[in-house]
């Protein structure tokens, strides 16, 4: 795990906030324990074609890459050799938006591939626990940092954005990740 600080300029982040406004948020349901359930955020999948992504058993199919998307895909590839061929954007809206533990270790990522997060407006605790030991840490996540959570992380860790009520201002963050090509045929 290696953590950036600033690693977007304020005006680089002001360009992708923009962009975001047009971006086709949604809040999709997921089902647990037999019940529907609205996430606790909004987000969107941009990617390359053939590039779907299923996560919590949903299906969600690759947007084209918006400019600024696109532009940062190509400064990470350049700077840590990412790779990355598709992005997540959850946005919080404030506080009470969240992600529970998890690891993104779906078996469509490409084995060995990095996940370069990008954190943009209010500043989060981010929280990571060792899957074996138990072991907890806690990152302050700032607008403008990386986290580029190296391979085997996703195997070893979980991670969450918990809840902070008192925060009232809104949060993106870029996922770019490595998918296999085409895993998921155009039927689903």
């Amino acid at each position: 795990m290696l953590l950036v600080r600033g690693y977007l300029n304020p005006a680089q982040q002001d360009a992708i906030w923009r962009e975001a406004e047009h971006y086709p948020l949604t809040r999709p349901e997921l089902e647990i324990f037999g019940k529907r359930h609205a996430i606790p955020r909004t987000q969107v999948w941009f990617g390359d074609p053939g590039c779907d992504y299923r996560y919590s058993g949903l299906l969600v199919r690759a947007l084209p890459w918006p400019k600024y998307l696109l532009r940062l895909r190509q400064k990470l590839d350049r700077d840590w050799l990412l790779g990355s061929n598709g992005v997540l954007v959850n946005r919080y809206a404030d506080g009470r938006d969240a992600m529970g533990w998890h690891s993104d270790d779906e078996p469509e990522l490409a084995e060995g591939a990095d996940i370069a997060s990008i954190s943009l407006g209010a500043g989060r605790d981010f929280d990571l626990r060792h899957k074996q030991s138990g072991e907890k840490l806690r990152l302050r996540l700032n607008s403008g940092d990386l986290l580029l959570m190296r391979w085997p992380m996703q195997q070893e860790w979980q991670h969450a954005l918990p809840r902070r009520l008192k925060l009232t201002e809104p949060r993106l963050n870029l996922t770019y990740r490595r998918l296999k090509p085409g895993f998921h045929p155009s039927g689903g």
